[in-house]
């Protein structure tokens, strides 16, 4: 146990002694063994008492409910109360309702601080601010308790806040009215007054040093009963060069008592300044800085132009910090006068020969206003039209900024909604559409507002309910510095199409349905014959079978394709997915497309790499086998057709499928997945293909959470890839 928890423990023992000696007396008459321990005890007890009973800080030993058990001389000091009226009360008797003992002991674990504040009402009606340290269970069910009034410091710190808010006021005030005028005489009668007045200084005036090193006054602030020193002109020796050099480096003198000796100023200075009845004084420099022509244009230095002073003249003064850093804040505002001062002065020379100009600049400014308001008007009216025309569309079309909420929503939004544009405009998607909708579209937000247009379906309800089928597009806003500040949201109704999809669908599902049977019927006649155990026929009748053979099977790949299709869209599939050896599928798949490989002359390569995924082995040899039928239709003879996978990352393997073929334009890398769609519209009748693979590898593979796409370049083949969850063990 550390000595601080000891010293702790035995505070708290000490303080539980005085109403436990009974027992604890015949515990020692019961135990003898005991009584070396007792007597340690009983000598820390009577070193802690002083302690506890002199501490600064007060003191208490409370139980759970906060009430008061013992107290040290501190507790009855800062409570205004006697020992006997403070022990048996409740702390929170003496406290404002914030403070709640058992909520702040709930609060805290066993063992360990929490210091805060409170407000103490003592019986006399005087209040205290008292910080509190609690320690809890530092013997079961009693807790310490120290008191610290911090009700002085809160004043002060309060005080010095108050001063330093109303330094910064005057100093505003002050700088304004300096900088309300472009008159120096103006500025500097406004700057001795308003400093004599904050400062309240009996004299405050500022002495401006001539290049032959002689000073004058040239404005003054003096209370009536002490003389004035505007316009006295004083001699050189008054103002030594050597003080000037002192000035000039930014010196400030502030002097108490000028008959100090620690003042440091001469006999002959201070009889000089007795005339003036001069007790106490505060100089500050006004420098010009300027530009030095014979060094270096990047360098540059100050000239003392004069002095800022305050007087004070009844009694001595000591300065305060504020008054210094008041005085030298509006030094440098004086400085900063003198230069626009200056400035003026050379503008008024410039101004008569531009005037003329002036009148040509004018006469193109007026011209270029009226073509700003012409363009402004015109452009206001663009808008107008933008609006309206956006109102009148039957889409919704908003802005949304990077913070997902909308600046902007057309007419559409209140039609579809019912709500009214006011109310939605600086709302939250989330707040405007519910959370399951927003949870639907919250990843193609973020990837607008990453530079990505995106398109993508959703459901949304309407104000009457109704479930709406819609097509989102996100279109984002790059400013000139390549960031995104927001998106364009452009939403269109899709029910209609949606509901035609599904009836077309449902039709197609029916007529594949319908045609299967027959279609598998009749393939199967026709192969028999074809294999001429029925009789031989002629050659052209021959010919003429292969052919319808040839057309027959055609017709019932795309019977299945479109079945495979529509069942996988449809939902009405359950995929079996478990642990699977990528090794297996490719070898199984490449091994199913062997003999169409053979039957155009190309050759297969794979590199099957033993790596186990997470999905249904069935579906994902069916894709391979899709995508290999492809390679080989659209490969030339002698050529090659790579299939390898490898890890992309810890969870995450990829497939690739590589041919020599013609290759693939860039425009149509997306729309190849698609139904019914191909390179080129003559492919389905040179290759023989239904346009349905590639959209039913993709429906696999994003059934299996994975992504697939296409790279090519045109001439040099083709390279499909998709990845799959990988399966760690």
């Amino acid at each position: 146990m550390s000595n601080e928890l000891f010293s702790l423990e035995s505070l708290l023992l000490f303080c539980m002694s005085k109403r436990s000696s009974s027992r604890q007396s015949l515990r020692t008459r019961n135990h003898k063994s005991s009584s070396t321990t007792a007597n340690q005890r009983q000598e820390k007890q009577q070193l802690l008492q002083p302690i506890f009973e002199k501490a600064c800080d007060a003191i208490a030993v409370t139980d759970d409910l906060g009430c008061l058990i013992e107290i040290n001389a501190a507790s009855c000091q800062l409570f205004g109360l006697s020992r006997k009226a403070l022990v048996g009360k409740l702390l929170t008797d003496f406290t404002n309702a914030d403070f709640n003992f058992e909520r702040v002991r709930f609060s805290v674990q066993n063992g360990s601080q929490q210091t805060g504040e409170l407000n103490l009402l003592r019986p006399d009606g005087i209040r205290r601010e008292v910080e509190y340290t609690l320690t809890l269970n530092v013997v079961p069910h009693r807790h310490l308790v120290i008191l610290r009034d911090i009700t002085d410091r809160k004043e002060a710190a309060q005080d010095e806040l108050w001063c330093q808010r109303q330094w910064v006021e005057l100093f505003s005030e002050v700088t304004l009215k300096i900088r309300q005028s472009l008159q120096l005489k103006e500025i500097l009668r406004a700057t001795v007054t308003e400093v004599q007045r904050i400062l309240q200084a009996d004299r405050v005036l500022i002495y401006q040093v001539f290049p032959d090193g002689t000073g004058k006054a040239i404005s003054e602030a003096v209370l009536p009963e002490y003389p004035h020193i505007l316009d006295l002109e004083f001699p050189e020796e008054v103002f030594p060069e050597e003080y000037q050099q002192l000035y000039a480096q930014g010196r400030v003198r502030a002097i108490a008592d000028v008959h100090n000796p620690d003042a440091g100023l001469a006999d002959c200075l201070i009889e000089f300044i007795d005339q003036f009845d001069i007790k106490a004084k505060l100089i500050v420099p006004i420098l010009q800085n300027l530009n030095s022509h014979q060094q270096n244009e990047s360098k540059s230095q100050n000239q003392l132009w004069g002095l800022l002073i305050a007087h004070h003249c009844d009694r001595p003064r000591r300065w305060g910090n504020f008054e210094l850093e008041l005085m030298q804040q509006l030094a440098d505002q004086i400085s900063i006068a003198l230069a626009q001062a200056q400035l003026l002065e050379n503008l008024e020379e410039i101004v008569e020969v531009r005037t003329a100009e002036l009148k040509d600049v004018n006469r193109n400014l007026q011209q270029e206003i009226n073509d700003r308001m012409h363009a402004e008007e015109a452009l206001r009216r663009s808008e107008e039209q933008l609006r309206l025309i956006a109102n009148a569309l039957p889409v919704l079309i908003a802005y949304v900024d990077k913070q997902q909420r909308y600046r902007f929503n057309n007419q559409a939004y209140e039609d579809w909604l019912g709500q009214s544009l006011t109310e939605i405009h600086g709302c939250h998607l989330q707040d405007v559409w519910g959370e399951d909708c927003y949870q639907r579209m919250h990843s193609h937000v973020e990837a607008a507002l990453s530079g990505y247009v995106v398109t993508y379906e959703n459901e949304i309800a309407l104000k009457n309910g109704i479930s709406r089928s819609v097509n989102i597009t996100y279109i984002p806003h790059v400013d000139e510095q390549n960031t995104v500040k927001g998106f364009f949201s452009l939403v269109s109704d899709i029910s209609d199409r949606k509901a035609i999809e599904r009836m077309k669908d449902e039709f197609i599902s029916v007529v594949s349905h319908e045609l299967r049977t027959p279609l598998t019927s009749l393939h199967s006649a026709l192969k028999i014959l074809v294999t001429g155990r029925l009789g031989t026929l002629s050659t052209d009748g021959q010919q003429m079978l292969e052919i319808a053979d040839e057309n027959t099977e055609r017709l019932v790949r795309l019977v299945n394709n479109v079945l495979d299709l529509q069942r996988i869209e449809s939902g009405n599939f359950k995929m079996e997915k478990q642990a699977c050896n990528a090794a297996d599928l490719m070898i199984q798949a490449t091994e199913a497309m062997q003999p169409m490989a053979q039957q155009h002359g190309v050759t297969l390569v794979t590199q099957p790499v033993d790596i186990q995924i997470w999905a249904d082995s069935d579906y994902i040899v069916q894709a391979l086998t899709n995508l290999l039928s492809n390679a080989i239709k659209f490969s030339s003879p002698s050529r090659t057709v790579w299939l390898t996978i490898e890890f992309v990352q810890q969870s995450e393997v990829l497939f690739s499928l590589r041919d020599e073929g013609q290759g693939i334009p860039q425009s149509k890398l997306e729309s190849i997945f698609e139904r019914f769609q191909q390179v080129d519209s003559s492919d389905s009748r040179k290759k023989g293909g239904t346009g349905l693979g590639l959209a039913i590898c993709r429906k696999i593979i994003e059934q299996h959470e994975g992504r697939i796409w296409a790279e090519s370049t045109l001439g040099e083949g083709s390279t499909f890839c998709f990845t799959l969850p990988a399966l760690h063990s």
